[in-house]
């Protein structure tokens, strides 16, 4: 791999689309290149932070779990994404762990490693900054939901997120239990608001996936609330 075949890689990435083509080669000469497959642990929560990742391809879970022991998902990330960065900057343990839902691959950064590319490419910490900022607002977003928003909105806006890089008709490859621990929402109210947005054709249900046959109205859910 070099540093053209990195860049359109990562075309899509909030972070790295931006990064010219000697920025990319350093990151590239000094990570390394790594396999995953499914059920792979890539980041344990409570582990030391002394590498970052950045997905190249495949899918990957990020969770943590709550004082009550309860899996808590927070977000699934597809290629492009950094993950772990949190931890290496400040000098932490992880705050959540990243799980590969099937077979991809992805760069593993030491902490040295990204202090040299930061050192050598000042303009990165800028992006970086911008990136973190972008996934504090969503943070912010999400807690703003679950705190102010019935089960309904609260799915429907949950829907929308795992959506963004994806159109109408697309199926979210998530059981109704993996959906209730991102949108924060009981099983129960799950299979109930499914169950009814499924016979007014909002979504359609299949084995273990999601499919969202009506953004239009999913918005006018979202939205309900406000």
């Amino acid at each position: 791999m070099n540093a053209e075949d990195l860049s359109r890689m990562m075309s899509g990435s909030a972070l790295l689309s931006s990064w010219g083509a000697a920025e990319l080669q350093d990151l590239l000469e000094r990570a390394a290149l790594c396999p995953m497959k499914k059920g792979d642990v890539l980041l344990h929560q409570g582990d030391a932070g002394d590498y970052l990742i950045i997905l190249l391809d495949g899918t990957i879970r990020v969770s943590m779990v709550a004082s009550n022991g309860r899996e808590i998902i927070l977000d699934y990330l597809e290629p492009g994404s950094v993950l772990g960065e949190i931890a290496l900057l400040d000098g932490g343990e992880r705050t959540a762990s990243a799980t590969a839902l099937g077979e991809g691959q992805y760069m593993k950064l030491s902490a040295h490693a990204f202090r040299e590319v930061l050192e050598r490419h000042p303009s990165v910490a800028w992006r970086l900054l911008r990136e973190m900022a972008r996934r504090l607002r969503n943070a912010n977003n999400t807690i703003e939901s679950d705190r102010a928003y019935a089960s309904g909105p609260r799915l429907a806006r949950s829907l929308q997120r795992l959506m963004q890089n994806g159109a109408e008709g697309v199926a979210l490859k998530l059981s109704q239990s993996e959906l209730g621990a991102f949108a924060g929402i009981s099983r129960e109210n799950i299979n109930r608001q499914l169950g009814a947005w499924s016979d007014a054709g909002i979504v359609a249900l299949e084995q273990g996936r999601v499919r969202v046959l009506d953004m239009e109205v999913l918005e006018e859910i979202a939205m309900a609330a406000e």
